[in-house]
């Protein structure tokens, strides 16, 4: 109970220090683990002029160069907050082509670990939350809503992933840089 009533204080705090991007309230602070991450960036990821999803990176430390996020072996979190419904294969084909078009050199290492995050992967609902966090040492972890949480080890698939959203080719520029802080 006391647990409940310590995370619910901690919910209605972060809340109280968000922004809103789209409509979707992104709080300043993230916890990972035993850290407190700081919000680097948020945007709109967008198709077609579609919203379909707001993004926020968190950082340790704030950066405005995703050379010195990329280069760095750092914990971080995404979170994708979705504004619409979006199929599991329309995620997967989106995390794939991410990766061929920023990380094509590591995909004989970095495709099983996305088999196995497709394995736990359901179609996504308006309002749920997706997060992706990396920490050295352990590797990748995905967390979809309702879900049990992804596993891939190793700082190949951690670095794929977060290249498809600050890579040379991202999925969504406009998201980059909110990301990105800009």
């Amino acid at each position: 109970m006391r647990l409940a009533a310590a995370a619910l204080v901690l919910l209605l705090a972060s809340t109280a220090l968000a922004r809103e991007v789209a409509g979707v309230n992104v709080p300043e602070t993230a916890a990972l683990g035993d850290r407190t991450l700081q919000l680097n960036g948020a945007g709109l990821r967008s198709k077609f002029f579609v919203k379909v999803y707001v993004g926020a990176l968190y950082l340790g430390q704030k950066a405005a160069s995703a050379d010195a996020i990329l280069g760095a072996d750092a914990p971080w979190l995404v979170t994708m907050t979705f504004k619409r419904g979006v199929g599991k294969g329309q995620i997967m084909d989106a995390f794939k082509e991410g990766f061929e078009n920023n990380s094509r050199a590591d995909l004989p290492a970095i495709l099983p670990g996305l088999a196995k995050v497709g394995e736990g992967l359901k179609d996504f609902k308006e309002g749920d939350v997706f997060t992706i966090a990396y920490v050295p040492g352990a590797g990748a972890t995905l967390t979809p809503p309702g879900g049990a949480p992804i596993t891939v080890e190793g700082k190949k698939f951690g670095d794929a992933l977060l290249r498809n959203w600050l890579g040379p080719k991202p999925a969504d520029g406009d998201l980059k840089a909110g990301m990105l802080g800009e």
